[in-house]
């Protein structure tokens, strides 16, 4: 089989026949992204910050912990009016608890907690690899060109676009798209850091809408650390009691 593929190639080649289906491993850059922009169970602090047209903004300073694939909860430090809520997701459950009702909410991915183009999943953002597929995978210059596909009807997003740095294998630039074929907004990594732990990213995450002319949305990531966490932090009755953690 190995001889056949070699000769496929070769011949390819020669008469200019496109392999790149057979040199690029979609699932696996998909999941090589994944793991380079977090550990797969860690602690983060960041901020959000959501402009207006007139420029006017407002700020969140969140707490957010993650373990395995399929759970999230973030913590509300600042601004004072938010402080004490926290969230929480399990694979595509989400909940919001707020400290003055005393009982967790149900919360959708299209919503948004904060307001602003970021929706409740990007904020609880699972990996990747957890909610699409990779339908193609292709080379671009110095980049790889990954479209997705979502695995449930659940997702935020029904189709992604992603260019992928080829050296880093980080994304650059995400286009999400809905089951239309609308564009509901691009995502745009920069300012790549050092986060200790081999961890070297982006730290700066910006969002913009065609749907939200005007408006952008930034986060912030001001640590990232692998970290453990039993898993009974990652229910509704520990909600109240995250700040803990910290």
């Amino acid at each position: 089989m190995k001889r056949i593929v070699t000769a496929f190639i070769i011949t390819a080649f020669l008469f200019g026949i496109p392999t790149l289906s057979l040199a690029v491993d979609g699932e696996g850059i998909l999941r090589q992204v994944d793991r380079n922009l977090n550990p797969e169970s860690y602690e983060m602090y960041r901020k959000l910050i959501n402009i207006e047209p007139d420029g006017t903004q407002k700020e969140f300073v969140l707490y957010t912990i993650k373990k395995g694939q399929d759970r999230m909860v973030a913590l509300f430090l600042s601004p004072a009016s938010e402080k004490g809520r926290s969230t929480l997701r399990i694979e595509d459950n989400m909940w919001l608890y707020l400290p003055n009702v005393g009982k967790p909410l149900r919360i959708t991915s299209l919503q948004s907690i904060v307001g602003g183009v970021f929706n409740n999943s990007d904020i609880l953002r699972l990996d990747y690899s957890s909610e699409y597929t990779v339908a193609s995978a292709t080379e671009d210059g110095g980049n790889y060109l990954l479209e997705l596909k979502a695995k449930t009807g659940s997702v935020a997003y029904e189709r992604i676009e992603m260019v992928v740095d080829r050296k880093t294998v980080i994304p650059t630039e995400i286009r999400c798209y809905a089951s239309s074929g609308i564009l509901i907004k691009t995502l745009h990594y920069s300012k790549t850091k050092d986060f200790g732990g081999g961890l070297v990213r982006p730290s700066m995450l910006e969002t913009d809408s065609p749907l939200q002319k005007g408006y952008r949305s930034v986060m912030l990531f001001a640590k990232i650390a692998a970290r453990e966490f039993n898993d009974e932090v990652f229910t509704l009755t520990f909600l109240p009691q995250v700040e803990e953690l910290r």
